[in-house]
């Protein structure tokens, strides 16, 4: 029987092991925001890789998958914990256990394929490709299943690197795939300086691809659009107290009426902006209109309708009344609603963001609105633009992509950065620029290269007008969608199948 090589280094089954693959895992997350070291990423995904041919047993493979898995995830979500510091007395002892939970939990899928690629490949070789094609379709169940979660993909280390234009072609569950194969590649070879040559002749190859691409000029819109991004800076523990309300909603106010050499034809306030059910203060809606002088408005609000509750955004008329409305459709679990709310409550828990019982209630999916001489937007209602390929789904195609969020939930450290991050990657794959406007920041204008053009930085309280970059024709990816990803992961599961029953 065909062994995995290196079977007889049995400090691999101690804590030498353990320690390797949490070091292993935790090098990975070096990659992401805000770190952003891609390049160191991948040398402790090579690592990785190499204790998964250490291991002898689809046990052991399980359970380096596992331990590199929650490294990573722990590594690079510890800002989780913030939510449940916002009201530290009600939620605050559920932070440790939403870490543990979290990043074990998500660490499953890591573990699943390694498992799966150990069981079903022989010979070195075989293995890793069963190993690049499995971790990279457990990536892409991780991103659908359970309402999915595809917070901090492989793919978006390459974000501040010309690499990252690859996803125009591949889309960020290609990137991943041929990060994997990066790595593999060192490994593959039984000369191991031949097959780093081969990943550093391929690296080069999707870094001089991308800054040509980066070269390349961006079409001009067929009409200057000129743009206002309010970002008042409430923090979360202040927005909804009834001291500071009167606050935050002055700022915004005085940020929209500020005087400017070129009126913004469309002021954009953030996720939740408003502190009032819409349209239940005409009024007050009213005056956000005339603030802008006639300008359009679209600002972030709760809206209830026959009982349910929604997040939703809103273009205000000139009469202060919604013109358009778009609700979220992609709700953030145990955040904003929590399965069996209405029982859960009645022992004391409660989504986050929520209200009582249920929560928030999904609307129907994407939809584009209508901006007039601003073209039509996808609205993305915050962690709506962590997910690939979702202005595929609205027809016809958008000018642009908008989201309004409220990153205070995620703290200053990691989760803002990380969301900015995956907010520039939809924008590549899609050739469309982003516009996103959140409450502490960070605010920016993104062209379809992924750069952002203008931003406010994080936590301060300020506006910034900027002119609504052009689009591109339709990549790649947005034409193909992960189909033919899927299908090269099938191949790679599939082919170490056929190879081992034709050597027996």
């Amino acid at each position: 029987m065909d062994t995995a090589p290196g079977q007889r280094r049995a400090g691999y089954t101690g804590w030498r092991g353990v320690v390797l693959a949490l070091v292993a895992g935790a090098g990975i997350g070096t990659g992401q925001a805000p770190l952003a070291q891609p390049l160191i990423a991948l040398g402790f995904l090579v690592l990785a890789l190499h204790l998964f041919l250490q291991a002898t047993t689809t046990r052991r493979a399980a359970k380096f998958g596992w331990l590199i898995g929650t490294a990573f995830f722990a590594s690079t979500l510890f800002w989780i914990v913030e939510p449940f510091l916002v009201d530290a007395p009600r939620h605050g002892w559920m932070a440790p256990f939403a870490l543990i939970l979290m990043a074990g939990g998500l660490a499953l899928f890591w573990a699943a394929a390694f498992a799966l690629a150990a069981g079903i490949a022989r010979g070195r070789i075989g293995r890793l490709v069963a190993l690049v094609a499995a971790l990279g379709l457990a990536e892409y169940l991780r991103a659908h299943l359970f309402t999915g979660f595809p917070w901090n993909m492989l793919a978006y280390g390459w974000v501040d690197t010309p690499v990252m234009q690859a996803a125009a072609v591949l889309g960020p569950h290609g990137l991943t795939l041929l990060t994997l194969a990066l790595a593999a590649l060192p490994l593959a070879l039984r000369r191991r300086m031949a097959g780093l040559v081969a990943a550093s002749v391929l690296l080069a190859i999707l870094w001089a691809g991308g800054s040509y691409r980066l070269g390349q000029p961006v079409p001009a819109p067929s009409q200057a659009i000129t743009l206002r991004l309010i970002q008042p800076n409430a923090p979360q523990h202040q927005k909804w107290d009834p001291d500071f309300i009167p606050i935050f909603l002055r700022r915004q106010m005085e940020m929209t009426v500020a005087p400017a050499a070129i009126r913004p034809d469309l002021v954009i306030w953030p996720e939740a902006a408003v502190p009032w059910w819409l349209d239940h203060e005409p009024d007050l809606q009213a005056r956000i209109s005339a603030a802008a002088a006639g300008g359009m408005v679209i600002i972030g609000a709760r809206r209830l309708e026959r009982g349910r509750i929604y997040n939703s955004l809103a273009v205000l008329g000139p009469d202060g009344q919604s013109q358009a409305v778009y609700d979220k459709a992609h709700l953030v679990p145990f955040g904003e609603y929590i399965p069996f709310g209405g029982l859960l409550s009645r022992l004391g828990l409660h989504g986050l963001a929520a209200e009582e019982g249920g929560g928030f209630s999904a609307g129907p999916g994407p939809k584009l609105i209508d901006l007039g001489p601003a073209g039509k937007a996808l609205p993305l209602i915050c962690y709506e633009a962590i997910f690939p390929g979702m202005s595929a789904y609205a027809t016809p195609r958008p000018d642009w992509l908008l989201q309004i969020t409220n990153d205070a939930w995620f703290g200053t450290l990691a989760g803002p950065q990380q969301h900015l991050a995956q907010a520039r990657a939809r924008a590549v794959e899609q050739g469309l620029p982003l516009v996103r406007v959140a409450n502490t920041g960070i605010s920016a204008v993104i062209d379809t290269r992924g750069r952002v053009t203008d931003a406010l930085p994080l936590g301060e309280a300020g506006f910034l007008d900027a002119v609504l970059p052009g689009r591109t024709a339709p990549t790649p990816y947005h034409r193909s969608g992960d189909l033919p990803v899927l299908a090269l992961m099938l191949i790679g599961l599939v082919s170490p199948v056929i190879g081992r029953r034709r050597k027996y």
